[in-house]
């Protein structure tokens, strides 16, 4: 690796870094009071996905570990926001699904910082987020891989 490569490498992997901890600490103010990012991130991904998922399949999706998937899922239980069963054909499972409680908590929530991310996709231009999304995408497969 060329030292112009390896610069170049390191210079994106810090911009990646610090925009990720800027946008973290930006959302984290704007969220609905007592809702982490890691809350909404479920909450968005089970009212995306529409349909119920594993607490196994929840922690690959967000590559946390089951311990720290299950801990996310009972603060968001007991908020009222998921329901947890059991699986019907394999009793040692889980099942998760969005409660409307939870559904209406993640629309408040998007309703909460969509204001912040128009504000910075207007600032940016759509046409440059929208030519930067590819290589974003391309990096977290590579990265998934």
């Amino acid at each position: 690796m060329t030292d112009e490569t390896n610069a170049l490498a390191v210079t994106l992997f810090s911009e990646i870094l610090t925009a990720d901890q800027l946008l973290r600490n930006r959302l984290s103010r704007v969220l609905p009071k007592g809702m982490e990012i890691s809350h909404f991130s479920v909450l968005n991904h089970l009212a995306y996905a529409g349909t119920e998922r594993t607490p196994a399949q929840l922690a690959s999706a967000f590559h946390v570990t089951r311990g720290a998937m299950t801990n996310t899922l009972a603060k968001l239980e007991w908020a009222g926001y998921i329901h947890i069963r059991p699986d019907w054909d394999d009793a040692r499972r889980k099942m998760v699904a969005i409660s409307p409680a939870g559904r209406q908590a993640r629309d408040q929530a998007i309703a909460s910082i969509s204001p912040l991310i128009n504000e910075v996709v207007g600032q940016l231009g759509q046409d440059r987020v929208r030519s930067t999304l590819p290589v974003l995408r391309d990096l977290r497969i590579k990265l998934e891989g």
